[in-house]
């Protein structure tokens, strides 16, 4: 197993060469089929060029995602529902879309409709991208666990990976930014059979290095997509610089 990487000279190509990417996969489709995807700026033009492609199959898709911050509602801003619903799921025409709910009272309840929402039509695809920290959704170092066995899990939030959310503008200061949420673990990542990474920007450079070059372990969660069946990475000039 090894991780692909496809390397474009600018952020824009990045979009448009991950969304070729996915396109093709698909277009493969002929029967329901789930898809998750990330929600965060580094998605923004991959995501904006795959909505923009005619002729995809999404009246049989369902969307997932992979995270949402808890006490956050849906209506938020910074809601990650909201950016996917605003990005992608609206512009595509996806008709089913299955939100995680920061805002649940339960939470323990919340994780168990949610994983059962997955166990029902698991995810065939995923697009996904990785954190400053090498965080995948937000299974941050030092809490990201490779043999935790569930599907959704309750995550707190290390300090680098809040002030990423500042970095990308998301919000204001670091106080603003939420301490804890709900993501999918790294063992639901790692069981889709096809995932896109679309990780742009010299922010990045330092992680994606630590994710091709050092170990694999739990330091830089990211480093396990080299053993993920099929999996491709998608860089930009800037994210690449430190190869």
């Amino acid at each position: 197993m090894s991780l692909e990487v496809v390397i474009s000279p600018t952020r824009q190509e990045l979009g448009k060469t991950a969304a070729a990417a996915v396109a093709a996969s698909l277009r493969t489709r002929n029967a329901p089929f789930s898809i998750f995807f990330a929600a965060a700026p580094s998605q923004n033009e991959t995501l904006d060029a795959l909505a923009a492609t005619p002729g995809l199959p999404w009246d049989l898709a369902t969307a997932c995602h992979l995270d949402e911050y808890i006490g956050l509602a849906e209506d938020a801003p910074q809601s990650f529902r909201r950016y996917l619903l605003d990005r992608i799921v609206g512009p595509a025409g996806i008709p089913r879309f299955h939100g995680l709910r920061g805002e649940a009272p339960d939470i323990k309840a919340e994780i168990a409709r949610y994983s059962a929402i997955l166990e029902a039509q698991y995810p065939t695809i995923g697009c996904i991208g990785i954190g400053e920290n090498g965080h995948i959704a937000f299974n941050d170092p030092p809490y990201a666990k490779f043999d935790d066995l569930s599907l959704v899990r309750y995550a707190e939030l290390t300090r680098e990976c809040r002030e990423q959310q500042v970095h990308d503008q998301t919000f204001p200061d670091l106080p603003s930014v939420p301490t804890h949420a709900l993501t999918l673990s790294i063992h639901a990542l790692m069981r889709v059979p096809e995932l896109f990474v679309m990780v742009p920007g010299i922010r990045k450079a330092e992680a994606v290095k630590k994710t091709l070059k050092g170990e694999i372990r739990e330091a830089c969660p990211a480093s396990i997509l080299r053993m993920h069946p099929k999996a491709t990475l998608f860089l930009d000039a800037d994210s690449a610089s430190l190869l």
